[in-house]
Order: structure tokens, then C-alpha cells, then sequence
């Protein structure tokens, strides 16, 4: 008997879409099997292998069963919201979170997300002695780091965060830290861990604050243009994220797209919600 065809642990460009398709399919319809628990996670996250019709992949499936209560989103919610991020990602054409369904599996139902293979070498996060980034880098802020020190925080201006902060601020992410951004060997960036999202009150807490206040880039403009179509009612978007998100929830990603498109530059801290995650790795 052959091997079964692996598929490859990343989203994919439309020139490859297929690829991207088969992944999907194969979350949706392959037989799950457990191969250990991930142990870092504040939910259940079980690391998997799902095989159908001679393929098999790496995956991550999060049973809505081992979703851990929240004081401020309703419960059982969290993995919805994790493909709703997705369907938002694929819409923006920048492929910045893996392949993510909503499945039944082991556990009952709960989300389900291409496992990604990190390159250990890449380095998008540093603290830094003195109060300016050096070339290629955006300043976070000040941290505490022992004995009465402290030092600046800082992430790369990498076109990839750039991109990964602007979706952030759609989706209105309430945990973007350091330990959610996988960048592969291949050159991609992939967020991950998105269930703390789509809050129709303002959330937004992230370490990618380096170009608050900037102008948006032009790409980034259009691409929110294009949300704008399709989160309007009768949208595709709008309808692929009926059923994940509420409805108060899509209106609010809709007014938060309105409001990036009228102010044209990236979203500052409000001031009323802590800006940063803790902890922030």
C-alpha cells in the first residue's frame, strides 16, 4: 500500500488555489485521530492527523466541549469565531490564517485548522535597550524585564504584520500575541488563535501596534473595499459569516470597516481596554 499524499501545512496563493480547496475539504470530511493534547493552550487543543481518500494532514481540532467560560463572550462560541476569522482572511486574499473549518469530530463539534510548520530562525519580536527601534523595526512600547530594568518592545516592519494588523483590527482580535504568529519556511506569516474575536464592543488588544496612527497603505484600502461588498447585507461574506458570528456581531465588522475606510489610518489604542495581551508571548 502507498503512502498517503500529505498536503502541504500552509494556505496558498490563488494561482494554487486547488490546494487550499483539497486542504478544506480533507479538515471537513477526514476521519480525525487524536495524537496528543497541546498542553500550552488555555482551551482544549488536540493535535491531530486527518486522513480521507488517501490523504492526510497535521491538523488542530478544538472541541467546542473544552472551551474554557469567558466573562465577556457567550459560551460555546469560540470556535465559530475561529472559522468566521478565516472566512474574513480568505476574503481579504492575503491567506494570513490557516485552512479552518467547523466540524464534528472526537470530542463533538468544534473547530478544526491546518497545523503550520514554524521556522524557528525567524525573528519578528524583540526587546531592545534604549527608547527608539532600530532600521526595521516598530516600537511596541516599555516592558519590565528584572531587577528594576526595563526595555523597549518591538516587532518588525514586515509587510506580512502590516497586513495581519489591519485584519486584526476587522475582526476586532482581543488577543494577538507574540506566540500566534507562525512564520514558516517558505516566507509566510500565519496568525493563529483567533476565538477571542468579533466583540461588537471594542477588544482590540495586540502587539502589532507599531504603525498606530500611520496612514493605511493602498492595498490595504482596497482590500478593505472589498470587505465592504461583501459584509453587505446579501454579501457572500455576510453569509458565510451567518451562523458563526451574530448578527450585532457582523453589523459591528461592518462599522468597523467603515470607520478604517473614513479614518484611512491604522487604529490607535482607545484607552479603555488594555492595548497590549498578558501575557504578551
Amino acid at each position: 500500500m502507498s503512502a498517503p499524499e500529505r498536503i502541504p501545512p500552509r494556505s496558498v496563493t490563488a494561482a494554487d488555489a486547488g490546494t487550499a480547496t483539497a486542504a478544506a475539504e480533507l479538515l471537513a470530511r477526514g476521519e480525525l485521530a487524536v495524537r496528543g493534547r497541546i498542553r500550552e493552550a488555555s482551551n482544549a487543543a488536540l493535535f491531530c492527523t486527518v486522513s480521507h481518500d488517501g490523504r492526510e494532514a497535521s491538523c488542530v481540532y478544538k472541541p467546542v466541549a473544552g472551551e474554557r467560560p469567558l466573562w465577556d463572550f457567550p459560551d460555546g462560541t469560540l470556535a465559530g469565531r475561529e472559522v468566521a476569522a478565516y472566512e474574513v482572511s480568505e476574503a481579504t486574499g492575503w491567506d494570513l490564517i490557516p485552512p479552518t473549518v467547523l466540524r464534528d469530530g472526537p470530542y463533538g463539534e468544534g473547530m478544526c485548522q491546518l497545523w503550520i510548520d514554524v521556522n524557528p530562525e525567524s525573528e519578528l519580536l524583540a526587546l531592545v535597550d534604549g527608547e527608539e527601534p532600530g532600521p526595521g523595526w516598530k516600537a511596541v512600547g516599555f516592558a519590565e524585564v528584572g531587577e528594576g530594568r526595563t526595555a523597549l518592545l518591538v516587532h518588525a516592519d514586515d509587510e506580512r504584520l502590516r497586513r495581519l494588523a489591519v485584519l486584526d483590527a476587522v475582526i476586532n482580535n482581543a488577543d494577538r500575541k507574540g506566540g500566534h504568529l507562525l512564520p514558516t519556511t517558505d516566507g509566510r506569516l500565519y496568525g493563529i488563535d483567533h476565538g477571542v474575536t468579533f466583540n461588537a464592543e471594542d477588544k482590540l488588544r495586540t502587539l502589532l501596534w507599531g504603525w498606530a496612527g500611520e496612514p493605511l497603505t493602498a492595498e490595504a484600502l482596497d482590500v478593505l473595499k472589498g470587505l465592504r461588498k461583501g459584509l453587505a447585507e446579501g454579501g457572500e461574506l455576510a453569509g458565510r459569516l451567518a451562523g458563526l458570528i451574530t448578527a450585532a456581531e457582523i453589523e459591528a465588522t461592518r462599522a468597523r470597516v467603515e470607520a478604517l475606510l473614513a479614518s484611512g489610518r491604522h487604529p490607535e489604542p482607545g484607552g479603555e481596554w488594555p492595548a497590549i495581551p498578558w501575557p504578551p508571548v
